[in-house]
């Protein structure tokens, strides 16, 4: 792997022309407008891409109808919203190996407005075995894992409160971001119960949004107009489908494995990261990630946030466009902090942008922790 280290780039990140709540917009236009906005972003024509990678419900080969273009390669892996990131790990190796010059990994997903959504019925293991003896959404499920890790290091109510307060203090300052009014703890703490140990500010948003990410070989990267982000690392692993079989609730291993493997690749360490986006569907998800990459120690994942070192200023930026709790949601959430971690490395966010910044890790979960993907970007090969 350390071979493909800063083999490809990313050149072209973008959303969708909107995202919120969009019942006016089914799903394949959200795909077809991220796309062609990134592909834009990147100073290429539709007609370039012969790379499709997609995930969900719309398959690489209806996009590519859709777009007008008869893919060489494509991939549509699906392990939930974190399917986007693993994806740059294929699009590196096909990119390569010459399989295709120009990968796209696009998303769409009518997640509040359900345009152009398909029915299903649930025939999943958890479907089965899980939702007839109590579980729900996927709050249900979280809250297992977060009051276990309450009851296993003493995390409180405040202190996953405090992950809400501090990614909103980001949105205010993305003028993209669907929430942008302050918070503060006490505010998540008074707001409308879901599910315990949940409030409603302790859950991402539920929007309707697309996003898109461009990638193709570093030398062809020079061609491009705008500065190339190389990935130097990446990783992808799953541990289980049900939650009644992870190993232990309060640590992913998923995550474990997919981050060792991103920071062997990059041959870097976790002090040389400057900028970390997460996946964050409930304030307990980004704790549990810094635990879980060996950021942080079991239990204190959440000194993070309360010192104040992800916050704008602090010593490790992290969620730095508002992340799910704030920013968008759509469902499958993973493109979206890859396009963050893009547009801070090219010193494009204005407000919010992270000075001095070189190094950015992006890590998401699919399914309740079940599986994940890191990477590895910097604006220097």
């Amino acid at each position: 792997m350390r071979a493909l280290s800063g083999a490809a780039c990313i050149v072209g990140v973008d959303e969708s022309d909107e995202i919120g709540t969009l019942p006016h917009k089914s799903q394949l236009s959200l795909h077809l407008e991220a796309v062609s906005n990134a592909v834009r972003d990147a100073g290429l024509r539709i007609a370039d891409v012969d790379g499709l990678f997609t995930a969900g419900q719309h398959s690489p080969a209806l996009l590519g109808e859709a777009l007008g273009i008869t893919p060489r390669y494509v991939d549509g892996t699906s392990v939930g919203g974190c399917s986007f990131i693993i994806m740059v790990e294929h699009a590196v190796a096909a990119l390569h190996h010459g399989l295709c010059d120009v990968a796209v990994i696009s998303h769409g997903e009518s997640g509040r407005s359900g345009v152009g959504v398909s029915p299903r019925r649930d025939l999943s293991l958890q479907g089965q075995y899980e939702a007839p003896f109590g579980f729900g959404g996927a709050p249900t499920y979280f809250g297992m894992i977060t009051t276990r890790h309450m009851h296993e290091y003493g995390t409180t109510l405040e202190q996953w409160a405090q992950v809400a307060v501090s990614t909103r203090a980001w949105a205010c300052l993305n003028p993209k971001a669907a929430r942008r009014e302050p918070i503060t703890v006490a505010d998540v703490l008074a707001s409308r119960p879901v599910c315990y140990p949940f409030n409603v500010l302790n859950i991402c948003l539920v929007t309707d949004a697309g996003g898109a990410v461009v990638l193709t070989r570093a030398d062809r990267a020079r061609d491009c107009p705008k500065a190339p982000v190389y990935v130097l690392g990446t990783g992808e692993a799953t541990e289980h489908v049900m939650l009644t079989q992870m190993k232990r609730l309060t640590r992913s291993e998923a995550t474990r494995l997919s981050g060792a493997r991103a920071f062997a690749m990059a041959g870097v360490t976790h002090d040389d990261i400057d900028h970390i986006m997460l996946y964050d569907a409930f304030t307990s998800g980004p704790p549990i990630m810094l635990e879980s990459l060996g950021f942080a120690r079991p239990g204190e994942g959440v000194s993070f946030f309360a010192e104040g070192r992800s916050t704008p200023g602090g010593s490790l930026p992290i969620n730095t466009n508002g992340g799910g709790l704030s920013y968008t949601h759509s469902g499958m959430y993973g493109i979206f902090p890859i396009i963050e971690a893009t547009r801070q490395l090219r010193g494009e966010c204005g407000a919010r942008q992270v000075p001095g910044l070189r190094l950015s890790l992006v890590n998401g979960m699919g399914g309740m922790l079940s599986a994940a993907g890191t990477l590895i970007l910097s604006n220097d090969r």
